[in-house]
Formats: C-alpha cells, sequence, structure tokens
C-alpha cells in the first residue's frame, strides 16, 4: 500500500475521532509487514490524561492483533497545516515502529514523508 491510500484509511478513521474538549480531532492508520492496516482515532476523556492519540490507538491495535513490525503510519487532522505526533506517540513509534515511513497530511491533502528517526532524532542508539 503505498502513502495515498494509508493516508485515505487515516481519513475515515478520523470520522471517529471523539475529540469534544479539544477540538483537535485526529486519524492514524498503521500498515503491518504483512499488509493489514489498522486504524486509530483520538479519543478524549472528560480527565485529559486519560485519552489517547490516534497513533498509539493505531499501533496499540496492531500489536494487540499479533501484528511483529510495522512499517507505515499514516496520520492526518482536519487543520490546514501538518501536525506532528506528540512525544508520547514519538516514543511509541520509536519503539515498535523503529524503521517505519511516516506520513502526515493536512485536510488540504499536503503531504509529507518522515521517519521515525526524524521525529525522534538520536534515539536510534537506543532501541
Amino acid at each position: 500500500m503505498d502513502g495515498a491510500g494509508l493516508l485515505h484509511e487515516a481519513r475515515e478513521a478520523l470520522r471517529n475521532a471523539h475529540a469534544p474538549y479539544s477540538r483537535f480531532r485526529v486519524g492514524a492508520a498503521a500498515l503491518a509487514s504483512s499488509g493489514t492496516v489498522y486504524r486509530g482515532c483520538n479519543i478524549e476523556n472528560v480527565s485529559f490524561g486519560l485519552g489517547l492519540c490516534a497513533e498509539r490507538v493505531a499501533v496499540f491495535s496492531a500489536l494487540a492483533a499479533g501484528a511483529t513490525e510495522i512499517v507505515a503510519v499514516a496520520i492526518t487532522t482536519e487543520r490546514d497545516e501538518l501536525v506532528t505526533p506528540c512525544g508520547a506517540c514519538r516514543e511509541v513509534l520509536a519503539t515498535f515502529a523503529p524503521r517505519a515511513r511516516i506520513f502526515l497530511a493536512d485536510r488540504g491533502g499536503m503531504i509529507r514523508e518522515v521517519g521515525t528517526a526524524d521525529l525522534l532524532p538520536g534515539r536510534e542508539g537506543t532501541l
């Protein structure tokens, strides 16, 4: 699957985002080496720290289903600018998808591809 196809999956996941407090909806899709796509969206709770980011939902769903390697992750928002993962998501990506291609997209379709190491430089030596 190419980046555009994976971003389509992330946009579909975005529809299910539950962000009544921040109004910052995010969709993500993780591609396993098997070819299976796992979707995720951010889910907020009134206790803000109990919510989960879309990237972690997608990655953890893949792991819970038995995926052993995540080769790509797509992340999209309803914003007009590209948004990168938060620090917690960067750590999760560095741990469970260290060599993955990461596709970032805004609502207008602008796409940027980065590697996990671009999001968390210097982390490679500790994996």
